[in-house]
């Protein structure tokens, strides 16, 4: 037995113990009520250390699994309803593939004003993150869903409303960058369907499916390609590898027309069989690729996707948007389709209307999209009526292209 000091410490430590014990006694009793009964409440005026201790107990357990539950991370749902700004709290959203840079430019990594330069952009590329992280999960959804013989315009508008929840779509603030393009077949880009719409997807369509986001004017433009019959997948296969080489090869410094050799180098290497006839995947020569700015979709550079063309240099600070388009036809393309989309020109100013239907249209266009494209669809849920006389002549006009 070990020695032990009798005095009135002691004694103070025996009633502690003590009381601990029933309290332990009294607590387990209460998990049980707990898990037998659900929350039990402690009579208030019952006193006793025991009692007090079990009161501060519970709290502490409330506090702890309230805590708990607002940890526990926010999933996305199927299909997708929760605003991404819910499920990323922090503010910070992912970051894409990043491509280091290399030769003349690995200066930029190492020196400290450039990195500290690069920390006062971070608002704006977080902007673009989130816009990425919106597309990227519509992205998933929609080709999860994608099959022969659904609506083109059902598609479209299933896509553009699950980017308005995602989003959290707000005026010019937050929203769809422009119409959803979902180009068939030997119509390369740039085609969305009007109301009214009937024409259906096939197993043996190929269909170019192409979005934007925006968060704040900063405008993520991506594109993917569906093909069922697997007879395709050599033509979507150079796509892909195209463009993969087109972004590793942009940078800063570096000349337009070098990614576009890159690229065309890259694309024309396949051959696809199509029903027995072997072609070769050629590079569309005059559809490009373009820088852009903010609200402004097409800023005035050009990407080219074949060797030659113009010296231009990409600059620091610019935003580019890589598009590649395989063909298996004369690698060029002609506009012989009605319009579909609309923008209003970033360029022009005060133009003079005359015709009050047109001034009106002018008003909804300024306040819904400013110089964001736009489509009749979109005009028709806004609440518009009997607007194409009028939207001819904005487009008479220069006002709209």
């Amino acid at each position: 037995m070990e020695p032990r000091e009798e005095n009135s410490g002691s004694s103070t430590n025996n009633n502690l113990q003590t009381n601990e014990e029933a309290v332990i006694k009294l607590m387990e009793n209460i998990d049980v009520d707990i898990s037998k009964n659900g929350p039990i409440d402690v009579d208030a005026n019952e006193s006793g250390p025991e009692q007090e201790f079990a009161q501060e107990v519970v709290k502490k357990k409330k506090k702890k699994n309230k805590s708990k539950k607002k940890k526990e991370p926010l999933e996305q749902t199927d299909p997708p309803s929760i605003p991404v700004i819910e499920l990323f709290p922090s503010g910070e959203f992912p970051e894409g593939e990043i491509q280091q840079y290399k030769n003349d430019n690995l200066w930029r990594t190492t020196s400290e004003e450039k990195r500290e330069l690069e920390q006062l952009e971070k608002p704006k590329y977080n902007a673009v993150r989130q816009a990425a992280e919106v597309h990227r999960q519509v992205r998933k959804y929609i080709r999860s869903i994608l099959k022969p013989g659904m609506l083109m315009i059902d598609i479209c508008e299933t896509l553009e409303n699950t980017v308005r929840k995602l989003i959290s779509e707000n005026g010019l603030q937050a929203g769809i960058a422009f119409p959803t393009g979902c180009s068939l077949n030997w119509v390369a880009a740039h085609w969305t369907p009007n109301s009214g719409d009937k024409t259906v997807l096939q197993y043996d369509d190929v269909m170019k499916l192409d979005f934007g986001t925006q968060i704040d004017g900063n405008i993520v433009d991506s594109a993917f390609t569906v093909a069922f019959n697997p007879m395709f997948d050599p033509l979507l296969e150079a796509s892909r590898e195209a463009t993969s080489t087109g972004v590793k090869e942009a940078g800063v410094d570096v000349r337009l027309c070098d990614v576009g050799a890159a690229i065309q180098e890259v694309m024309e290497s396949y051959e696809v069989e199509i029903n027995g006839k072997v072609f070769q995947v050629k590079s569309i020569r005059n559809l490009n690729g373009h820088s852009i700015g903010p609200y402004q979709i097409h800023a005035g550079k050009s990407v080219p996707v074949v060797k030659g063309g113009e010296q231009t240099k990409m600059e620091e600070g610019e935003f580019f948007a890589i598009e590649t388009f395989a063909s298996t036809g004369k690698g060029y393309v002609r506009e012989d389709l009605d319009c579909s989309h609309y923008m209003k020109n970033f360029e022009i100013g005060h133009v003079p209307l005359r015709l009050p239907t047109a001034k009106k249209l002018l008003g909804t266009i300024n306040k819904h999209f400013s110089t964001l494209a736009f489509c009749r669809r979109y005009l028709d849920r806004l609440g518009e009526s009997k607007y194409l006389m009028a939207l001819k002549n904005l487009c008479d006009t220069g006002i709209v292209q």
